[in-house]
């Protein structure tokens, strides 16, 4: 397996993007934001067919089109209890208008079908080496991002009114915690596809959650049940032939039946 090219660039691609979906999954479900990240997933298929439309590699296109909805998304203005008011009317209007241009970029580019699959579904076996160092920009951006937000995001997303007495910008953090997010699913993109990003960066940090983990043992979970996800998916796609997103998908609603399964047994 490991004497291709391809398979090594697989694997070291998917151990870049489990880290950075394991621990910013973790911050967006902690903050119950699936949904923006559902939609980032899905915005960025459309960057990538305006980016294949003009002639630019897909994810410089995935970047661009997440960045711009996730400052969007992240500048809502913030209603009572610090929740914005109108942030799902938001992230569906974004998206509604973003899949509508990713319809039209791929008319454009009169590759419809084959194009689509491959950005709707991934191509993961498709890293090469210069797509593998972008993976690795972003995500060492993305973590500097989280580490530079550390305790004043932490503290917006367990207590945002006292975090606004004690003076954190929720705001700023918001806008820039979503930028992070936005680039982070442009990065599971690659691997999982915008369909499937999801799985990856929800599934396990819902599971992580889901067993009422602290915060470093719950990202440190969350990140290690993502590797084996990717990696995982990657053997049996090589065994079975079957897509590697699917086997993500799969992984992912096992790990969180699982954990369900396991409170349930736990509790009186």
């Amino acid at each position: 397996m490991f004497e291709f090219d391809f398979m090594r660039h697989a694997f070291v691609g998917a151990a870049v993007v489990s880290v950075l979906a394991g621990t910013v999954g973790w911050f967006l479900m902690l903050r119950r934001q699936a949904f923006a990240a559902h939609a980032l997933s899905h915005i960025g298929f459309s960057g990538a067919a305006g980016a294949v439309w003009l002639g630019f590699p897909p994810l410089s296109g995935m970047v661009v089109f997440s960045l711009m909805a996730g400052f969007v998304i992240g500048a809502e203005r913030e209603g009572e209890r610090g929740v914005p008011a109108q942030r799902d009317s938001t992230i569906g209007l974004v998206l509604a208008a973003s899949l509508g241009l990713g319809a039209w970029f791929l008319h454009m580019s009169n590759r419809g079908s084959s194009l689509a699959t491959t950005l709707l579904f991934g191509d993961v076996l498709g890293i090469d080496m210069p797509t593998l160092e972008a993976l690795c920009g972003v995500a060492v951006l993305c973590l500097g991002g989280l580490a530079f937000l550390g305790r004043r995001l932490l503290f917006a997303s367990l207590a945002p009114e006292v975090a606004r007495a004690r003076g954190v910008p929720a705001r700023l953090v918001s806008v820039v915690f979503m930028a992070v997010s936005a680039l982070a699913c442009a990065a599971c993109a690659e691997v999982a596809g915008a369909l499937l990003a999801f799985s990856l960066m929800i599934g396990p940090a819902a599971t992580a959650l889901k067993l009422g983990l602290g915060p470093l043992v719950g990202i440190a979970l969350s990140v290690g049940l993502a590797l084996a996800l990717s990696w995982g998916g990657l053997i049996l796609s090589w065994v079975t032939d079957a897509p590697v997103p699917f086997w993500i998908g799969l992984g992912a609603t096992l790990s969180y039946t699982l954990a369900d399964l396991w409170m349930r047994f736990r509790s009186p």
